[in-house]
């Protein structure tokens, strides 16, 4: 896919503000998964590589990329197993070789399977927790860093528990940011003020506001501590930024916990970016279509350079995506220019960018959050019924409260417990709907009858009345599977017999071997013409 520059001006602005949302994610997930005495420079890595090389190759127009919170755990265990951070960078290398091979193979058709609640159930259940996350960073308590979306956490707490324990630390400087930062979105948003004072985002407005405010409130009451701060790296010189490069140890290619870690990180990988740019393609106002597999293609591409600099793995991440379009998005070149700004501002002006609080992003996400999880959307699913509304539900309750992969799988789950309940229940249909000795019945059986249905239809026929006459008509099923065949045999053969029950069958062919038993002189059969 090319790069436009027809739209240069909203896309310019949305990187920015992208990257504002980018930068403390990059730091905070670093720190995650490296540890606080690591240097959390491997995190800006993947987000500069996943802006511009994953931006430029993929086929997305809006999703964007970089470290992900839910890679935490696997890199924190992985540097565990393997010791050395060079070793683990090696695997790093290997997932993205994977992800390559998985998009030529055409792997990423596997996400146009998953149904659209479960997507937008994801989708809220991210806005939910990304609005449950940030609660605390509006009061100016950032035990946890900006962008983490894991419910239970490290130290034994878990979302709720770090917001009550968030109103212990109120910071009278962070919650007055945050407020005047919310009220200046708000308002950007619901008078289009951006429409009238162009190329002016109010997430940019916010920013700069919270940086005067913050200056203005040092030696107050107000004063945000150090902590409460965006804490970029700064380099004094060009050897202490050389230094922070690291390069992967290619002697440990024989070790086959590497590739244990390789694959592991290359299937989450791969399953979070399919699922995000499924949920772009909903969130995008444009409604374009993204290629799942070169989407794979792009990520392991970006994996495999971000490994072989010292970098994390990365996926496309939604908190990035969500903030991409809200921001007014509207092609791959916000994505590159995001990736640009992270590189620029490490090396020019960290000083300025350390003034921002945290508790301004906080601000921006909260609206993200509440904009992916709208009453709206709740009360849309509902009226669909609950054959729709429980799935996404279910999806959402799994996503806020585990993990993002797991509230998926839950809400696959249920819906497929939903189909195959449905199936059940259209294999065959009665004309009555209460029965008694000496009724006429027809079972009516549906196009496919498959051994799904064989229990559902064994306890109809084994609670028909005595002394019925009960035609099964199978004139318009296509298919009907042996197990289903051999129970309506048994059945005429014996139950039929006991209950003195007269059968017609129709539409079963001479194969099915219905009419080669002398013990069904009782039914009569008819063939489909």
């Amino acid at each position: 896919m090319s790069i436009t520059t027809k739209y240069l001006k909203s896309d310019l602005f949305s990187g920015l503000v992208v990257f504002l949302v980018a930068l403390p994610l990059c730091l905070g997930i670093a720190l995650g998964s490296l540890g606080a005495n690591a240097s959390p420079f491997p995190g800006i890595i993947s987000g500069i590589i996943g802006g511009i090389l994953i931006g430029y190759l993929s086929k997305s127009h809006v999703s964007v990329s970089g470290p992900a919170a839910g890679l935490i755990a696997i890199i924190v265990t992985a540097i565990g197993t393997l010791k050395q951070f060079d070793v683990f960078l090696l695997a790093v290398v290997i997932a993205g070789i994977i992800q390559l091979i998985l998009g030529y193979l055409k792997s990423g058709s596997l996400a146009n399977f998953i149904p659209n609640n479960v997507i937008e159930g994801m989708l809220a259940g991210i806005g939910i927790s990304i609005f449950l996350k940030q609660l605390p960073h509006a009061f100016g308590y950032d035990k946890d860093f900006e962008g983490d979306d894991s419910f239970w956490q490290p130290d034994g707490e878990n979302t709720f528990s770090e917001i009550f324990k968030a109103l212990d630390y109120i910071s009278i400087g962070a919650v007055t940011i945050c407020i005047i930062s919310l009220i200046l979105l708000i308002l950007w948003d619901k008078y289009k003020i951006q429409d009238k004072i162009k190329f002016m985002p109010g997430a940019l407005i916010a920013v700069i506001v919270s940086i005067l405010l913050n200056v203005a409130f040092e030696g107050t009451a107000f004063e945000i501590r150090a902590e409460h701060l965006v804490n970029l790296p700064v380099f004094n010189s060009f050897d202490d930024f050389k230094n922070v490069f690291v390069f992967p140890d290619f002697t440990a290619i024989t070790n086959y916990q590497v590739w244990v870690v390789a694959a592991t990180i290359a299937i989450v990988a791969s399953v979070e970016s399919l699922l995000c740019i499924e949920a772009a393609d909903r969130l995008d106002p444009q409604k374009r279509y993204s290629d799942p597999n070169n989407e794979l293609k792009a990520q392991g591409l970006g994996n495999i350079l971000s490994g072989l600099i010292g970098g994390l793995p990365m996926t496309s991440v939604v908190v990035r995506t969500s903030a991409n379009i809200n921001a007014g998005a509207k092609s791959k070149l916000s994505a590159i220019v995001h990736g640009i700004f992270l590189l620029l501002s490490v090396i020019t002006i960290p000083f300025l960018l350390n003034k921002i609080p945290l508790s301004t992003l906080a601000a921006i996400l909260l609206l993200i959050g509440y904009k992916l999880a709208s009453p709206k959307l709740f009360i849309k699913f509902y009226k669909l019924g609950w054959y729709q509304f429980l799935p996404f539900l279910i999806t959402i309750i799994g996503v806020v409260a585990i993990d993002l992969l797991k509230g998926v799988l839950l809400g696959l789950l249920i819906s497929i417990f939903i189909i195959l309940k449905g199936n059940l229940k259209k294999a065959y249909s009665f004309d009555k709907e209460e029965l008694h000795d000496g009724d006429k019945i027809i079972i009516k059986l549906a196009q496919e009858v498959s051994f799904l249905n064989k229990a559902a239809i064994k306890e109809s026929l084994q609670e028909l009345p005595a002394n019925t006459k009960v035609t099964i008509d199978a004139t318009e099923t296509v298919y009907i599977d042996h197990d289903v065949i051999e129970l309506i045999e048994e059945f005429c053969k014996f139950t039929s017999i006991e209950k003195n029950i007269k059968i017609k069958l129709k539409g079963f062919d001479a194969h099915y071997n219905l009419a080669h038993h002398e013990s069904l002189n009782h039914i009569t059969i008819k063939h489909k013409s």
